[in-house]
């Protein structure tokens, strides 16, 4: 007989190869990404300034630092045009870690009890968040994509969006946050050159396991995420990822 303390970690296998295969299945029915199937992507840079005040202990926020990133810009559920919409923000950071770093993040508000709270907008420009709390050591903290003033306006559709890369390089702002301070900018995300189609389809990411190192989502909603996303990529027939490369298939 088992031993009663098995008895919940075999529990949360079989549940999270539940919410795994149901991911696939609805992937394989939608024929596209289960979440943001609408999108564009783009080459670009994220620059690190280094966190304000007192350091978060997660070196990717806290010290100086430019990579070359691949960025998506996405609707969350694909409405026409200009309507109002779950819009995300997916940034792969190539850095020279075993796995790139992942950031993917929300519209949403900037206010604290807005900041945890998917917030449907017209505008591209404006506040991102994790939504999903992150640990830091024992700290909790959110990342966010904040509109830079001084940016070229990414509009209000991804067509719009793709146009404003053709003519400058659109800004976002990179930030911190606790659960109720004010945002801390430690970077920004520039977007440059759109990619095409195909390398937008092949592209897959992890926002769970490519977390910065130091850094760990917590709560039901991660776990949630980090099955039905895997579910997702292995239906898309891109369950393996490829380390720190510049290539956008994964």
């Amino acid at each position: 007989m088992s031993a009663p303390s098995a008895r919940p970690a075999a529990f949360a296998t079989r549940a999270g190869d539940a919410v795994c295969n149901a991911a696939a299945a609805l992937t394989r029915l939608r024929g596209a990404r289960l979440f943001h199937p609408a999108g564009r992507s783009f080459a670009g840079e994220v620059t690190i300034w280094g966190t304000p005040g007192p350091p978060t202990g997660v070196s990717f926020l806290d010290e100086p630092g430019r990579y070359p990133a691949t960025i998506r810009l996405s609707k969350g559920s694909s409405t026409p045009g200009s309507w109002p919409d779950l819009l995300g923000l997916a940034v792969r950071v190539h850095t020279d870690g075993p796995r790139p770093v992942d950031l993917l993040v929300s519209s949403s508000g900037a206010p604290p009890v807005l900041r945890v709270m998917p917030l449907p907008r017209r505008r591209f420009a404006g506040t991102y968040s994790t939504i999903v709390p992150l640990r830091a050591g024992p700290r909790r903290l959110w990342l966010a994509a904040l509109a830079d003033p001084d940016s070229a306006d990414l509009g209000r559709s991804l067509t719009e969006a793709a146009a404003a890369t053709r003519t400058d390089e659109p800004r976002l702002v990179l930030a911190t946050a606790s659960a109720v301070g004010p945002w801390r900018p430690f970077g920004q995300v520039s977007i440059g050159t759109q990619l095409s189609a195909r390398q937008d389809a092949a592209l897959a990411f992890d926002p769970i396991d490519n977390l910065p190192a130091g850094l760990r989502a917590v709560g039901a909603l991660a776990w949630l995420r980090a099955h039905s996303y895997r579910g997702s990529r292995r239906a898309r027939g891109v369950e393996i990822q490829s380390g720190g490369s510049l290539g956008v298939t994964v």
